[in-house]
């Protein structure tokens, strides 16, 4: 199992020295890679409006780390344009970077184009193909600002000359299949799926992998956890609560945009304060005794364990919900722990 670390805050005080800070942490511990993520005009998310900036300062302050976004929203941007910048970070890094492609899930995201929103996963099929072709230094057709059809390439060319490509894939069964039709890696998170529909829909995407030639050997299957770890599980729990309960409520604020609009009435704000409550108490029990990376590095090992026997290749440890900062710097040193562990078995 691999290890990475991700970035999703939903707290507007968490600052870029955290992430500057943890990823060199990263870079000298064995860790994988670091992802951040892309969000626009929301506290939940909002301090990651550009993947590919924060890429470049992340590129210039570590030496082996990957490099990744987590996820670029594919309907947002040109797929020439995307490509242009990650193949200056891979740059930048020397050859370190890697992209998720998302097809979004908030409306609110879309202020930039709102026209793109109905066709946001065509769009984002299209996408792989197009940023992949230029890539490997193929020349893409496209329309000059005279109307002229011209072909243009990529420049600067990129150091790899593959790029390690994932899909967001959440609940929707579809994006995984296209995920494995297309030959992209996988990007995945326990939301609104249980472990259960998690491991049919893996095993769908391999299935989908080799009907269409490609070797699931060759692929990564990454799944985003909420990532905490001491020494005590108790005292875990008590740290985390406050803290996860109010990131659980600012991300259902987040989905409360998208069904308000298909399904008024039925958001997380129309109920009762009582059975909001109830609900955000459910989660955090939920994700604390089986969806997450809260605990020591004893009682974090089962759940990594499980998860490998899913097919999960790598975790990518959610680390910024809240926590305090020193508090979370302390984990890392645990989590580093639980890594070494597995580095352990695979060479025993």
């Amino acid at each position: 199992m691999k290890f990475s670390l991700i970035f999703f805050s939903g707290d507007e005080r968490q600052k870029y020295r955290f992430v500057l800070d943890a990823a060199r942490f990263a870079d000298e511990n064995g860790f994988t890679a670091i992802w951040t993520p892309e969000r626009h005009f929301h506290r939940f998310g909002g301090l990651y409006a550009n993947p590919s900036v924060l890429g470049a300062a992340l590129a210039m302050t570590t030496r082996r780390l990957g490099i990744r976004a987590g996820s670029v929203v594919a309907p947002l941007h040109s797929p020439l344009r995307i490509a242009e910048e990650w193949a200056m970070v891979d740059n930048l890094s020397r050859g370190r970077v890697g992209i998720a492609l998302a097809t979004g899930f908030s409306p609110v995201d879309f202020a930039f184009r709102p026209e793109n929103w109905e066709d946001r996963r065509s769009l984002t099929w299209s996408a792989v193909e197009t940023v992949r072709a230029l890539w490997e230094g193929e020349p893409v057709s496209v329309r000059d600002g005279l109307g002229n059809n011209v072909e243009v390439e990529l420049h600067p060319q990129p150091v790899q000359p593959t790029l390690p490509l994932w899909l967001a894939c959440t609940k929707s069964t579809d994006t995984f299949v296209t995920a494995g039709r297309l030959g992209c890696n996988v990007l995945t998170a326990l939301i609104d799926m249980t472990t259960e529909e998690l491991g049919e829909k893996l095993d769908l995407y391999r299935k989908t992998l080799v009907e269409h030639g490609h070797d699931p050997e060759d692929h990564t299957v990454t799944l985003m956890l909420h990532t905490f770890l001491g020494t005590d599980l108790d005292e875990v729990r008590e740290t985390v609560r406050g803290p996860f309960t109010a990131y659980l409520r600012s991300f259902f604020t987040v989905i409360d945009s998208q069904k308000r609009n298909l399904a008024p009435g039925m958001g997380v704000r129309d109920m009762s304060g009582g059975d909001q409550d109830a609900l955000i108490a459910f989660a955090f029990d939920k994700y604390f005794n089986k969806g997450a990376l809260l605990g020591t590095p004893d009682s974090c090992a089962h759940v990594v364990e499980r998860f490998a026997g899913l097919g999960v290749d790598e975790i990518a440890c959610l680390i910024d919900f809240g926590v305090d900062e020193p508090l979370v710097v302390d984990s890392l040193t645990h989590l580093a722990t639980l890594r070494r562990r597995f580095d352990d078995e695979e060479e025993g």
